[in-house]
Parts: structure tokens; sequence; C-alpha cells
């Protein structure tokens, strides 16, 4: 049972910021009263406000910030289930929504709707519409049950009869449909990857049973070709070898030539220093009369014979140039044709040596091909190894049939607890169960208040109206009080089936301006007879204008006026 204790604001539509403090479980009955504008409906917009973010009636939300102080507006509501205290603490400017539980503020890292669900659902076990059909009821913006549309009549009896749970596990039934269904795609995929991995290995160990000795012959053809290429590189070698010998016999004189070349190169610089020392006493005898070393004269016979022998001489030895050049022109000819010999030498030494190289290469690989014969021959690890993976599939795919089948059967399960929970499922089995004893408590309650006619509704919350005489109704073709009955009887059997439940039920309930309007005076004394037999577990408020005629019908009197523009509880 919610047990609403205290509501309090301040700033919120014509309320100062001053709190303004409302009790709600001092008294059974308690009379609202109060001129027009003197605030006495802010309770019931502070109530709603304060749980659901939305007034009562039909005000928009910066509306409610009173508009001297536009901002500052807070409302706070304290009630208890069980053993739990609950304080709700919501404002506008700034902006503001706690929930204390036992002097402890719930965790707030969600966002405001996930924490606003949290209340609803986990808490208060009621939505804004149950609110408004169970604890208040007004004349301005109610919406009397039966001008609900279907889908919400269903959502009141479903808080009513506490079967928001399997609205909830119907949620989380669909969630475990769809992984269900994930799974066994997911192990049904697996089975035929496995049963396709399966034919791999299976046709690969065939293949490697079969073939294993094509393998070995294969290699050794590769040796075959291997040694082939080897015999035809050694030819290759032996051939390129005699070549190399034969221009080596054509070269024999190449220390001979080099060794003349050095000797002429000796002999001609040996002429050519001959004659710069015959050049230098031709120009001595050319430029001197005297002798520099016995001063004594030199005759021009002298002179001339001198220069004349000089020049002679000199003659002799570019003849002997000469021919030293020509012998050299030869050398060095000679020399070149060996330096050509030697080059092609180097070319067949140089594919001599590639031979080499490939048949070393070769030997390697004829090496290896071999103790890969070997291996082939008397290694059976990769048939062993096939042979295991193989049985290790037939083992996985065994466990994922078995989990197949687990999922198939869960999958039966899931569907016969879909179809409990669907609407026309177990809902309308308990809904079936309960529908007589609404209709029966509503009739109680019609009749209390002398309005005698046959009210039933049926499992899809439609009603049937007959009077005495058996004739059919609408709610619509009723009088406003005759409505108002109806309004009023279902709000009690709604409270009734709460209490029975303990679902929803509160020990609050507030109706605004019920008997200002459509309740005659018979209407209005029969229904305060059935308010004070609602027991002392119930807190009633009735907001009138009516104050004159009611107030000695009521244990307690609240009255609201207006004080400097702003609205408060009277002393």
């Amino acid at each position: 049972m919610i047990h609403f204790s205290n509501v309090r604001w301040k700033n919120f539509l014509s309320t100062g910021n001053t709190w303004t403090e409302f009790q709600l479980d001092r008294n059974a009955t308690t009379l609202v009263i109060g001129e027009n504008g003197a605030g006495k409906s802010t309770v019931l917009d502070a109530l709603c406000f304060g749980l659901f973010n939305k007034p009562f009636r039909k005000i928009n939300k910066p509306q409610l910030v009173n508009s001297v102080n536009e901002r500052g507006m807070l409302v706070e509501i304290e009630f208890t289930i069980g053993q739990r205290d609950y304080k709700i603490i919501r404002g506008y400017k700034p902006r503001l929504f706690e929930i204390w539980q036992n002097g402890n503020m719930l965790n707030q890292t969600a966002k405001d709707a996930d924490y606003q669900e949290e209340l609803e659902k986990n808490i208060l076990g009621l939505n804004y519409t149950s609110f408004t059909q169970i604890v208040v009821l007004g004349s301005s913006t109610f919406i009397p049950f039966m001008q609900l549309p279907g889908s919400s009549r269903r959502d009141v009896i479903e808080d009513l009869l506490d079967l928001k749970i399997f609205t909830s596990m119907n949620i989380l039934l669909k969630e475990k449909v769809q992984t269900n269904k994930e799974n066994l795609k997911d192990v049904r995929r697996n089975i035929k990857s496995e049963k396709e991995k399966l034919a791999v290995h299976k046709k690969y160990l065939e293949e490697i049973q079969n073939k294993n000795q094509e393998r070995i012959e294969k290699l050794n053809n590769e040796i075959e070709n291997s040694e082939s290429s080897i015999f035809r590189l050694e030819t290759d070698i032996e051939r390129n070898n005699s070549r190399v010998e034969e221009l080596r016999e054509t070269i024999k004189d190449e220390k001979t030539v080099n060794k003349k070349l050095k000797d002429i190169l000796k002999i001609e610089s040996q002429f050519e220093d001959k004659t710069k020392k015959l050049n230098k006493n031709i120009k001595f005898f050319n430029d001197n009369d005297h002798c520099p070393t016995c001063d004594q004269s030199i005759s021009g016979d002298i002179k001339a014979s001198k220069i004349r022998e000089g020049e002679d001489k000199i003659a002799q030895v570019n003849d002997a140039l000469e021919k030293l050049q020509v012998e050299l022109d030869n050398e060095n000819q000679r020399l070149l044709d060996i330096m050509e010999v030697n080059k092609e030498i180097q070319e067949y030494l140089e594919k001599v040596s590639d031979s080499n190289n490939q048949i070393s290469s070769l030997n390697k690989y004829i090496s290896k091909i071999r103790k890969d014969i070997d291996a082939e021959s008397n290694d059976k690890t990769d048939v062993e190894g096939e042979n295991i993976e193989i049985d290790n599939i037939n083992d996985q795919i065994a466990s994922d049939e078995k989990l197949k089948e687990e999922y198939l059967n869960e999958a039966q399960v899931l569907n016969v607890a879909a179809d409990l929970l669907k609407d026309k499922g177990i809902k309308t089995q308990i809904v079936r169960q309960y529908v007589p004893v609404m209709n029966k408590l509503i009739n109680k309650y019609l009749a209390a208040m002398e309005f005698f006619v046959s009210f039933d509704l049926d499992e899809n919350f439609e009603e049937t109206i007959k009077s005495r005489h058996r004739d059919k109704f609408s709610y619509s073709s009723f009088s406003e009080g005759e409505k108002m009955r109806i309004d009023l009887a279902l709000l009690l059997t709604w409270r009734a089936i709460a209490k029975m439940k303990n679902s929803t039920n509160t020990n609050l309930l507030m109706l605004d301006e019920v008997f200002d309007a459509s309740l005659d005076t018979n209407g209005c004394d029969e229904f305060l007879k059935l308010l004070n037999e609602l027991g002392k577990d119930t807190n009633v408020f009735v907001i009138s204008h009516k104050g004159d005629v009611l107030q000695d019908k009521f244990r307690s009197v609240i009255r609201f006026e207006k004080h400097k523009n702003f609205s408060r509880i009277a002393a």
C-alpha cells in the first residue's frame, strides 16, 4: 500500500517563495474550500507534477512557475511503501528531479525518462492515467474511465490487477525468443560449417593417402631433372675451361711483352736525357764566347765545330728514337691484343663460376628433395593428424546437434509462454475472474447512490447498461448527474479492487468539485455516506465551493485564501 503523508510546494502557480505544506494523512475526511482563484486545486497539480512531471489540469509547465518570482519552483512529496520511506523532489527553473529512499538518494545516472520509469514502474506501480482514475477525480480535466479508449481502459485495469508484471515478462520473453532464434540460427550455421569442414578434411585425407606415392614420384623426377641439369652444367664447365686453356696458350708471351715495354721505355727515357744534354751544350756554345771555367776565349771555329758535333749526335739520337717508337708501337699493340684475350678468358671463367654455383644449388635442392622423400615415406603425421581433426569435428557436430535440440525444446517452451502472456492469454483469464467482482461492486455503489441500473463490463472493458425494464443504454445517453454517479461508482470500485489486490492501493482519495457540478443534494448525501464507510486507512479530500453546506459533514476543513496576491492556507 502507498501511504501518502505530505506534499508541499513553493513558487508553484499562485504560491509564493514560502512553503505551503499539506498533510495528507491527518484526518479521514477533509473539506478543502476557498474562493475562486484562492489556490485550493493547486494541491492536485502539485501532486501530479511531483509524481508524474505534469499537472492535473491542462497547464503548460512554464506557466506552473509563479509569475512574480519567475523561478525556484519546487514540489516535495513524502510517502511510505511497506518499510521504505520515499521523498520525491521535483523543480523547474532550475530543473530538479530526485528520488530519496530511507534518506538516501537513488542512483541518478540515468536519463530523466529512465528515472521517471523507475518511479512509476518499480516504486509507485502506476502511471498518470491510473493515478487519476484511482486517487484523483476532478471535474476540469479528468477523463472518466468510461470515456477512455479501450487501450487506456486496459492499462488502468492491468495496473489495478497488478498485471503489468506480465507485460514486463512479455517484453523479457520477446528478448528471450529473439535470443533463442539467434542461438538456433548460430548453432545451425555452425553445424553446416562443421559439416562442410568435415567434408574438406575427409577429401584431403583421401588425397594425401592416394597421392602420397604420386608425390614421391614427382620428387624423384625433380631429382632426375636436377641431375640432368648438373650434367649439362659440368659439360659447359669442361668446354669453357678448355677454351680458357687455348686462349692462355695464345698469350704466353705476356710477361715478355711487358718486360720489353719496360726496357723500351727506359731506353727512350735515356735518349731523351741525352738529347736534353746535347741541346744544353749547343746552347752553351751559342751563348758564350769565353769559358766560364778557365776564362779563355772560345774561337768561332771551335764553337761551330762543337755545335755541329752536337747537332749530328742529336740527329743520331732522333733516328734511334724513331726506330724505338716503331718497336714501342708494336709492343703496345701486342699488349692490347693480350688484354682482349684476358678479357675473353675472364668471361669464360665467370661462366664456369656461375655453372659451379648452379651445380651447388642443385645439389642442395637434390639433398632437400631426398629428405622430403624420406619424410613422405616414413612420416604419417599428416594422416594421423587429419584423423584426429575429423574425430574432433564429429564430436563438435554431435555437441552442436545436442545444443540445437535444447534450443528447439526451449523454443517450444517460449512459444507456450508467449501464448500465455498475450493479452488473450493469462491476463484475460485473470481479468475474467475479476470482472464479476468488479460488476458486483459497481452495481453495489450505484445502488447506494440510488441509481438503479444493471451495469456490466465485459472482458474487453466494454459496458452494457440496462434499466430495470431491461432497456439498454449507453454511458453517453445519461445526464451529467447520472454519469457522475457512474464515475464515482467506478472510482470506488477501482479502489476496492486495488485494496483487495494490494497493487495500487493507497490511502489517498481526492475529489475536485464533485459536489459542485452534477450531483444533486440526495446524490451528495448518499456519496458522503459511502466515503465515510471507506475505513480508517483512507484519507479523503473533497475540494468544493459549497463550504457553508458541507463543513459539518467533514472531520476537518482546510481553507485557502489570497494574501498579497499569493495563495496560502488560512490560519
